[in-house]
């Protein structure tokens, strides 16, 4: 019968697709059951999808909540990560294309003249004709070896790790954000220390000036609280560039052009945030950056399916139908044209060139392995570093606040021993020069401890829910 070849091959046609791809599972890791800096240790569920919520909102600063969500709305790096999702997702949509017929039409219309010595021209050819044509093609390709189906398995993939990379970009210039934000109101802090300063020193000039008017102190004491004076006001002086310098990395990340926008100078000190004693290492996996490293070996595990299915037949049932006349007679069946049939690809030689390409996609997928575990380490190794720097820095900013108080203590008797001669100035230099290094170092901490505080969050993936808390204490 006519169709008899075609209807041998329909039950091929209709078998299931094999699948070349290799099983898949996420590359293992040896993780820690806890983290050695965190204490005491209490397991939790840890889920990437799981909503991070507003994290910055434990620093509880008001303007810092009003300056964080302008990130997700302005900032032109998240807006670039945006369009790179919704790129990857199209490409998906192009892929999931392939499992169906491709459908289109054609129309041509053309009048024509031979040529009168036109090689084998038969008599009775006319020298002019119309060759009028309206057609309609459909093709479709029998996914026998799973090609199209890894295919969109990997674009799956891929538009999974673009969406991880999308919440890693928005948790980077959040955390941006707030370290910056810290270091400004820490450089406010430090200048409202030095403008107190500036006028102590002031008074203190005043007073050796007093004291030598009267006959009763030395001209040096005069020049060296001079020497303080200038200083001190060199230092506040100082604050002005670096502030300024992070006003306008703010401005940057929340989408403002920096010549207009500022920030009042304000004393503001943020509150640290809880972090659980035992952080279970588990909550690795809500990174955004492990999910998109994971996300890109799956997809290179798929593309090895791909380059399997290359070495085999390629099917595609085609499709054409129409009508040609001509002249413009085209709704006669008499002048229908149509054809059915399959095609099929079969590779035989390339020189190698499949077999390169297999092998190039198997290294491929090793190196998106290494890549997942090393993402892995280098955020147990993050979350490890953070914890021992928070623990460092409380115990410094007890000491820091103890030298502070014994200094303050000191600068006020030398003082006290100046005014009433027991002493000379250079004692009080020496003993206020101490003060003032002790009270910036503890601002200087202070700013470090919320900065580190950020790292911590980030490095676990943006903060955590109560229900993944044990107990809870300050590092």
């Amino acid at each position: 019968m006519r169709y008899s070849a075609l209807l041998a091959l329909a039950p091929a046609f209709l078998l299931a697709a094999c699948d070349l791809a290799p099983a898949y599972r996420p590359p293992a890791v040896s993780v820690p059951a806890k983290f050695k800096e965190a204490g005491d240790w209490k397991p939790a569920q840890p889920s990437d999808e799981a909503p991070r919520g507003d994290w910055w909102r434990s620093f509880d600063d008001p303007e810092l909540d009003a300056l964080e969500p302008q990130v997700e709305t302005a900032n032109q790096d998240l807006a670039e990560a945006v369009a790179a999702y919704l790129q990857a997702r199209d490409y998906v949509a192009e892929a999931q294309s392939a499992l169906y017929p491709h459908i289109g039409s054609e129309a041509s219309f053309s009048y024509n003249r031979q040529s009168n010595n036109r090689p084998l021209r038969g008599s009775g050819e006319p020298d002019y004709y119309g060759a009028n044509t309206v057609q309609g093609e459909a093709s479709y390709e029998v996914d026998l070896w799973g090609r199209i189906k890894d295919d969109i398995a990997a674009h799956k993939a891929q538009a999974q790790a673009s969406l991880a990379d999308l919440s890693a970009a928005r948790l980077g210039l959040q955390a941006d954000l707030a370290r910056d934000y810290f270091g400004l109101r820490g450089l406010d802090r430090e200048a409202t220390l030095l403008r107190d300063t500036v006028a102590a020193y002031r008074d203190a000039l005043n007073l050796t000036q007093q004291r030598l008017s009267g006959k009763i102190g030395a001209p040096i004491d005069v020049a060296r609280a001079q020497v303080q004076f200038e200083n001190a006001k060199a230092l506040l002086a100082d604050i002005a560039g670096p502030r300024a310098l992070y006003e306008h990395a703010i401005a940057t990340l929340v989408g403002r052009p920096a010549s207009d926008f500022s920030i009042p100078s304000e004393v503001r000190k943020a509150a640290l945030p809880v972090i659980p004693h035992g952080v279970p290492s588990t909550l690795l996996e809500r990174r955004p950056d492990i999910a998109a490293a994971e996300r890109e070996t799956a997809a290179a595990n798929q593309s090895i399916g791909i380059a399997r299915s290359a070495f085999f037949p390629r099917f595609t049932i085609n499709l054409l139908a129409g009508e040609q006349d001509t002249g413009i007679n085209l709704l006669s069946l008499s002048n229908s044209i149509w054809s059915v049939g399959p095609t099929v690809y079969l590779p035989l030689f390339d020189a190698g060139l499949r077999r390169a390409e297999l092998a190039a996609t198997e290294a491929a997928y090793l190196q998106t392995v290494a890549h997942y575990r090393g993402t892995v380490l280098k955020a147990i190794q993050e979350v490890e570093d953070d914890l021992a720097l928070l623990h460092a820095l409380r115990n410094e900013a007890r000491d820091v606040q103890a030298s502070a108080i014994a200094a303050k203590r000191a600068s006020d008797l030398a003082l006290a021993s100046y005014r009433g001669g027991a002493t000379n100035y250079l004692d009080v230099i020496i003993a206020q020069t101490a003060a003032l290094e002790a009270q910036r170092a503890v601002l200087h901490v202070d700013t470090r401890r919320l900065q580190s505080s950020t790292a911590l969050l980030m490095a676990l993936g943006g903060g955590w829910s109560a229900e993944e808390l044990g107990v809870a204490s300050d590092p």
